[in-house]
């Protein structure tokens, strides 16, 4: 490592100066781009007297005497302490059931290994902290099985593409209810879903669910206010605000009119508080209990909604980080004096949001009442907007400054830039891993698993200083021990699965640490193939990960026989001639190798709808403990919910399926291929126990 103090302070800090890419080349980070990187963490690095500075506030914040308010260790092993206390110090515990134990530190001031797993309270010479206490793993789907191995399978789902009589334009919880229903009828375990975190309720330009104002909270308009308030109420409102031929026109159209159908949504629901507000309502109680246990978090969120509108309607727009300066601290008095002084505007938010979980609720009851081991699979988002809610009200805890994104790579030259912001590994340790530990709860809250986008930013994630290009960043490391245990811990709590999307550039070895803590792995079908042409063997697919025939972000199977994917990169001049002209000579060769390798498993396909088939009975005959088959693949959609690398163009998030939920699993296709499926996986059960 260089001694020079601009690269000591980087690597005190965890971001690393040198780094291979995806073509296994070294690199390294110039130094004005760990200048800037530098200052988005907090250490501002302009000039020598500056690093000087923040090289000494990092010893500070480092000095052995400093106890963090919460430290990790697994259970029945011991937790070292000597860097705060001597041996054969007391420790009083307080246990989290409420009962009482006495240790004592051993000779090398070590905390037996004799906690159980949960959250403990220590006091040791007057100075008190929480020791989590993590299971050896996540909770596993052995753990869900009657008969291991686990051959689970399940559907994958965009929330917004499902259609129902009366949605408005868009999939809602209803309609997942309805799927979920009709998925565990056919045998299904699990269904996974699109994100749903809150986005913002004023921009609805900007609708990717991966791009959160906050995930803590919900997305409001997948609220199914009927099933809660009634019917009759909610037509009554449509009628009072004269919705209905707007919301008819937009459950009409084959592609989802964000802007619009939002407006809509938003009117309807603001008729629903006038009357729910009025009164004494029957459902009060529940609300108030709602709001009650949803604590600080839920009530910051609601602020900020009232506090941004507040500020676009005076030209202040809705990035919190140009307001007022009092308004940037979320226990500011003016920040009080303003949720006090429109306090019916903060509570429809709170109102919002409860017909959404309670709504969310209902979906999950169903899928686990109606037989499926899992249900729900929802999907964490890797960062939220620096501009959001989450940001705002955790800033200590996240880097709104810098964006995560990827570095250049051979499938995008100039990187990726996400527009997200992450967490601070010094600011989660800071807080005793409040902001972890409660978006970890708020998203398994009503759901049987959880899928982590890009996991690898558990140990390191790309930032970006804002403002810069995406190859104008570093790789910050994050504390993954801490991490991988507070997830084991609330994977156990909430007896859900832990799955994570591991595509793309994997660090050495993060695979495998994974895999120890029970957390799958993604394998897709088209990504399984080397070289080119040559599809992993069936038992060649490894038990510690899922297997899928697609994502989000791929052509479907009919689509990538076609080359859909390839078509809308030339429509938009994301390629250019001869780069085509190499993908379509590749694809070529992976579909010549996808028909040799399904055909010497289950014999002549005679056309593109015969191999869709043979590919999902495929990964259904792998070791894979779960599959999940995107709905597109079940009925033959061509066309992907995302082209990455596309803000323009392509309609990303708004691909809806034409017929109603109901029916969709009926659809031939469809139903030939569940049963397919539910047969493979139940041979593959049968081979392996």
């Amino acid at each position: 490592m260089s001694d020079h103090p601009l690269h000591r302070l980087a690597a005190r800090v965890g971001i690393a100066r040198d780094w291979i890419d995806a073509s296994n080349r070294p690199q390294q980070v110039s130094d004005e781009v760990l200048r800037q990187v530098l200052a988005g963490l907090g250490h501002p690095a302009g000039d020598d007297a500056a690093i000087a500075t923040s090289l000494r506030a990092v010893a500070q914040a480092e000095d052995s005497e400093h106890l963090p308010p919460l430290l990790t260790v697994d259970v029945a092993q011991p937790l070292d302490l000597q860097r705060w206390f001597s041996a054969g110090s007391q420790a009083r515990c307080a246990l989290e059931d409420g009962s009482q134990h006495q240790l004592v530190l051993d000779t090398q001031a070590r905390l037996p290994g004799e906690l159980p797993t949960g959250y403990h309270q220590l006091d040791i010479d007057g100075r008190r902290f929480t020791v989590a206490v993590a299971p050896p793993r996540c909770h596993a789907l052995d753990d869900c099985v009657d008969q291991p191995p686990p051959r689970c399978w399940g559907l994958a789902v965009q929330l917004y593409s499902l259609r129902r009589p009366g949605d408005g334009g868009y999939g809602d919880c209803l309609a997942l209810e309805q799927l979920a229903r009709s998925a565990a009828e056919r045998g299904a375990d699990a269904l996974a879903i699109s994100p749903i975190h809150a986005l913002s309720t004023l921009d609805q330009q900007h609708y990717s669910p991966y791009s959160p104002s906050s995930r803590l909270l919900l997305n409001t308009l997948y609220a199914s206010p009927a099933t809660l308030l009634g019917e009759r109420a909610v037509r009554m409102a449509i009628e009072a605000e004269g919705l209905a031929q707007i919301l008819e026109e937009l459950e009409q159209r084959p592609l989802v009119d964000w802007p619009r159908a939002a407006d809509a949504r938003q009117r309807l629901l603001q008729a629903l508080y006038r009357d729910f507000s009025q009164g004494a309502h029957p459902l009060r109680e529940d609300f108030d209990s709602f709001r009650l246990s949803g604590g600080e978090k839920l009530e910051h969120h609601c602020r900020f909604e009232v506090l941004q509108a507040h500020a676009m309607e005076h030209g202040l727009g809705a990035d919190w980080r140009n307001w007022p300066a009092a308004w940037h601290d979320p226990y500011h008095p003016e920040v009080q004096a303003f949720a006090n002084a429109y306090p019916a505007k903060v509570e429809f938010h709170a109102f919002c949001q409860w017909l959404t979980e309670r709504s969310l609720q209902r979906a999950q009851d169903a899928a686990r009442g109606n037989g499926m081991a899992i249900g729900l699979i929802a999907d964490l988002a890797v960062g939220a907007d620096g501009a959001g809610s989450q940001a705002w009200s955790r800033q200590d805890e996240l880097l709104a400054e810098l964006k995560v994104g990827a570095p250049p790579d051979i499938l995008n030259r100039a990187g990726q830039d996400w527009g997200i912001c992450a967490f601070s590994p010094e600011g989660l340790k800071r807080n005793g891993y409040r902001a972890f530990i409660e978006m970890l709860r708020a998203n398994l809250a009503h759901a049987g698993g959880l899928r982590i986008d890009h996991v690898m930013g558990l140990r390191r994630l790309w930032l970006i200083p804002r403002g810069a290009k995406p190859s104008e960043g570093a790789y910050l490391h994050y504390p993954l021990d801490d991490l991988l245990r507070l997830l084991a811990l609330e994977s156990a709590r909430h007896q859900a699965i832990i799955l994570g999307e591991d595509l793309g550039t994997v660090p050495e070895g993060l695979r495998e640490r994974l895999a120890d803590k029970a957390v799958l792995g993604m394998r897709v079908l088209p990504f399984e193939q080397q070289p080119t042409g040559h599809f992993a063997p069936i038992l060649d697919w490894p038990d510690n990960a899922l297997a899928t025939t697609g994502t989000h972000d791929l052509a479907p199977l009919a689509g990538w026989l076609l080359g859909r994917d390839i078509d809308w990169s030339h429509r938009l001049q994301l390629i250019d001639a001869a780069t085509e002209l190499h993908w379509r000579h590749t694809r070529a060769l992976e579909r010549d190798g996808l028909r040799r390798t399904l055909e010497q498993n289950y014999g002549a396909l005679a056309d593109d709808a015969a191999l869709i088939d043979a590919a999902i009975r495929y990964v259904g005959h792998t070791r894979a403990p779960l599959v999940l088959v995107p709905l597109e693949d079940l009925l033959g959609c061509d066309e992907q919910p995302n082209l990455p690398g596309t803000t323009a163009g392509h309609p990303n998030w708004r691909r809806r399926f034409k017929a109603p939920v109901r029916e969709l699993l009926d659809d031939e296709d469809a139903a030939r291929r569940l049963e397919l499926l539910a047969q493979a996986r139940e041979q593959a059960w049968e081979r392996d126990r």
